[in-house]
């Protein structure tokens, strides 16, 4: 696979992992400037079209084959990022401190810290059932869980393990798919992935060292700035 520049049309999950793998961090539709997204890369009548060529689908095997991180990593916008880069990427981009800590000096939300709470005891619990666990299944307060299972994500807290299908009573299917969430730390340990071995400070420049030569200089500065990596 050559630069950025001369990525082709992709049609197929195999050839998109080859990019995930090799770039590290796909978004999911644009987002960074000089670099590719899924969205950009794939044709636009593949789209849920629920067959294998549907980009859509590929976004929930990258975490269930334990090939890419998947959730709203940065800016609130969906974001692959590889088995390889995850560590790194956790330890540069996230916080050392609990969610507890953070959210006793107030720079978390009570709502995230009982959702959190919530889906360390329940592995890839669903979004109706951890609404309902959390006592916010009222329509006012969607908002409220909307903007709480983002903030997990943007600290990566959380991350989109796969959909699960609704089903109803009768065990049938019934509605949409529901996303599912698992703890950042779980979805790794059952991928086999381990945590990165350094400071913030390493895993910036381990980060740094592998876009070197497969991101532009535009799109490495964009993240750097995003993200506050001096």
């Amino acid at each position: 696979m050559g630069s950025v520049e001369s990525l082709e049309s992709i049609t197929t999950f195999e050839e998109m992992a080859e990019v995930v793998a090799k770039l590290g961090i796909v978004p999911l539709a644009p987002l960074i400037p000089g670099h590719p997204s899924v969205n950009g890369l794939t044709l636009a009548e593949n789209w849920h079209t629920g067959s294998e060529l549907d980009p859509w689908g590929w976004r929930v095997r990258f975490p269930g084959e334990g090939l890419a991180g998947y959730g709203k990593f940065i800016k609130k916008k969906a974001v692959l990022v590889s088995r390889e880069w995850l560590p790194a990427y956790l330890a540069a981009a996230g916080s050392p401190r609990s969610l507890e800590e953070r959210y006793d000096s107030g720079l978390a939300t009570r709502e995230a810290l009982m959702l959190l709470q919530i889906i360390r005891e329940h592995k890839g619990i669903e979004t109706r059932q951890l609404r309902s666990m959390a006592d916010m299944k009222a329509k006012e307060k969607k908002t409220a869980f909307d903007n709480a299972v983002t903030e997990l994500q943007g600290t990566l807290d959380i991350v989109i393990s796969g959909v699960k299908q609704r089903l109803n009573a009768d065990g049938e299917p019934n509605g949409w798919n529901s996303t599912s969430f698992e703890t950042t730390g779980h979805w790794m340990n059952d991928a086999g992935i381990e945590p990165f071995d350094g400071t913030r400070e390493e895993a910036v420049a381990w980060l740094r060292s592998r876009m070197d030569g497969s991101w532009t200089p535009e799109a490495i500065a964009w993240i750097s700035k995003a993200l506050g990596w001096k």
